[in-house]
């Protein structure tokens, strides 16, 4: 009898673990690192300012509550998760991402963070971007002792990673205030050449600690999103000194890119042109059934683009109809257009190649 039971123990674990390698060729993990454009509520673990925790946060999300995404509902990272059949990644620091959900993969994303270590020290505890990768090395030793270190290789070097990072070192610091730290220390096109001095560190770890498929955004048009409108525009004409910042670091991050995939002799890091696919709808909202890019749904203040949202601010009735949802943050609708572009956009958007190209190449690996 004892030796029964002992030999349906050992059946049932080598069953168990013939699922999950065969769950893990099937799955593509999904690893998402960067900013609040892509926090998926890391924040709401920390002590900081920058957090999205409380209604009317979350109001079209499935559970109709805040979750610490900045969004209405889902945000870019979830409609990825949702084309590529995956569930959702999960906050790194949450709790319940334990067990089978981390070969899921993670979010290490931190609403407030930058490039730079400087950038978002108003927020007080945020995960900067160096941190983010730490985690990713400690969630990797985690992977390792569930499906052992080779596995862990091959879940990390097949995954999908998400980055993005950069507008916050433009919104959240070297503009925050008249004459700040970095302004006086730095012309604008000398600034922008140290950020991508700096973000190249960044992702050559990326390639360190195994990435081989990565998207990097490009900065959106930061002068166009209405928190700075309510700052910066008279008339509603986008911030001229701040989209000027935009043009100037995207050109050079796509030459970044293109100079790493060829030291490295391979198309590791795509280039996401997320400046053009919001400009899209931001200069010719109606074309995409919003009423307006100008004005958020939640805020207030000119453009409803002071302060935070809050259960106190003015809220649009149909968040369907703006492009933004707060001062900073497309809506759930305008992150399904942009994931649109990620998936089949030309290479106007995506180069040298859109996500659908990807899957598609890897499936026949």
């Amino acid at each position: 009898m004892e030796k029964s039971s002992v030999f349906s123990g050992l059946l049932f674990l080598a069953c168990s673990l013939l699922f999950l390698s065969a769950s893990l060729a099937e799955a593509r993990a999904f690893f998402v690192f960067g900013d609040s454009l892509v926090d998926s509520g890391n924040n709401d673990f920390l002590f900081t300012t920058a957090r999205a925790d409380s209604p009317p946060y979350g109001i079209d999300y499935p559970t109709g509550r805040p979750t610490g995404r900045f969004s209405n509902g889902l945000n870019i990272p979830d409609i990825i998760s949702e084309a590529i059949g995956s569930e959702p990644t999960m906050p790194y620091l949450s709790p319940e991402l334990t067990g089978e959900r981390l070969l899921v993969g993670a979010n290490f994303a931190s609403a407030g963070i930058g490039i730079l270590n400087d950038t978002g020290i108003q927020f007080l505890n945020i995960i900067r971007i160096w941190k983010q990768l730490d985690y990713f090395q400690q969630y990797q030793q985690r992977v390792s002792g569930i499906i052992g270190v080779e596995q862990t290789q091959t879940l990390v070097n097949q995954a999908l990673v998400l980055i993005t990072l950069g507008g916050n070192d433009f919104v959240n610091n070297y503009f925050l205030v008249p004459y700040s730290a970095r302004s006086r220390q730095f012309a604008l096109p000398d600034y922008v050449r140290y950020l991508i001095s700096e973000y190249r560190k960044v992702l050559t770890r990326l390639f360190e600690l195994g990435a081989r498929r990565v998207l990097v955004t490009a900065t959106g048009p930061i002068g166009c999103v209405p928190a700075e409108l309510a700052l910066r525009s008279r008339n509603g004409d986008c911030a001229v000194e701040l989209q000027r910042a935009a043009s100037l670091f995207n050109p050079q991050l796509f030459q970044m890119l293109e100079g790493l995939n060829n030291e490295i002799g391979s198309s590791i890091f795509i280039a996401a042109n997320a400046f053009d696919m919001h400009m899209d709808f931001v200069s010719n909202p109606q074309a995409y059934g919003f009423v307006t890019s100008k004005v958020a749904c939640c805020g207030q203040g000119p453009y409803n683009g002071l302060g935070l949202c809050t259960s106190l601010s003015n809220l649009c009735p149909n968040r369907n109809l703006f492009a933004f949802w707060d001062g900073f943050h497309p809506s759930e609708r305008a992150n399904r257009f942009i994931v649109q572009r990620l998936l089949t956009g030309s290479t106007q958007y995506m180069n040298p190649m859109n996500l659908s190209t990807i899957l598609a190449m890897d499936s026949r690996v």
